[in-house]
């Protein structure tokens, strides 16, 4: 990737994928394709409140229960989950790819009263921008799926590796794409893309692209080109990068409750822990 030639913001309301939007399966288009206009319109996506009660305590439990209490949420976006964090306590530092988003999330953790401490910083080089060990790091909202290579996926988990204290933990979560692969696609919307007046689903997927619609009530469109992340695979490439222990849940409750949850969350431990400790 080049750099250099990466507007810092991006200032147009229209997202161009070029001639053929199912060839376009680079980590780096996720900077262009958050444009204002679809950035303006993410909270009418997520709704705080209604994600806010679907989600509970959950990461905040999962958080005091490991005793952590340096947060570092590397997919910002519009900030929700770090003015989550922030009201409960936590010390929460908040870095997005997406300049564009990180204004937004500024903005809104400022109407909750909190001003955040942001990083505009790429997961590759996350340890260039990002200073320092964090107890945590939180990766949410399906974001690590906008890494279409696999050396970027292991080279982004190696810098949240390296960002973690010793005994930190990473919380990750993916759409389930095993079920979208393996029986085509079907969700509940009630966890996660929680406004009602907002419709997600794919355009196209294939083996290595899932190319998602976000249709608004204004008669607005736009798209996300993410790649199909298998829940095995992501927990594979963890174990690879040095991470002992992961347990992972489907839409908050252990996995093995709902065979289809519409969402994985891993929790993956740095630090060894035999079994009933």
């Amino acid at each position: 990737m080049d750099k250099t030639t990466t507007s810092t913001f991006v200032p147009t309301h229209e997202q161009d994928y070029g001639d053929d939007p199912h060839a376009v399966r680079e980590s780096d288009v996720y900077v262009n394709e958050y444009v204002r206009g679809f950035v303006e319109k993410w909270d009418e996506l997520i709704d705080w409140e209604a994600r806010a009660k679907s989600e509970g305590q959950f990461f905040i439990d999962l958080l005091r229960a490991r005793g952590k209490k340096s947060v570092l949420d590397v997919a910002t976006g519009t900030g929700f989950h770090s003015v989550q964090l922030l009201k409960a306590g936590f010390d929460v530092f908040s870095a997005d790819g997406s300049a564009e988003m990180l204004a937004m999330a500024f903005q809104n953790a400022a109407d909750h009263d909190f001003v955040l401490k942001t990083v505009h910083a790429d997961w590759r080089w996350l340890n260039k921008d990002v200073h320092g060990k964090f107890d945590a790091i939180i990766c949410l909202g399906n974001s690590f799926t906008h890494l279409h290579d696999e050396a970027d996926r292991r080279r982004t988990l190696a810098e949240f590796y390296a960002a973690l204290k010793h005994d930190g933990v990473l919380i990750l979560d993916q759409r389930n794409y095993d079920e979208i692969l393996d029986h085509g696609f079907s969700s509940k919307h009630k966890y996660y893309y929680c406004g009602d007046q907002v419709t997600a689903e794919p355009d196209y997927v294939d083996d290595s692209l899932a190319r998602f619609k976000y249709s608004f009530p204004d008669g607005s469109d736009y798209f996300l080109n993410m790649f199909p992340l298998r829940k095995e695979y992501v927990r594979g490439l963890m174990t690879d990068v040095g991470f002992q222990r992961i347990q992972t849940y489907g839409d908050f409750q252990d996995d093995h409750e709902d065979a289809s949850p519409d969402f994985f969350i891993h929790v993956a431990e740095k630090e060894y822990i035999e079994d009933g400790e």
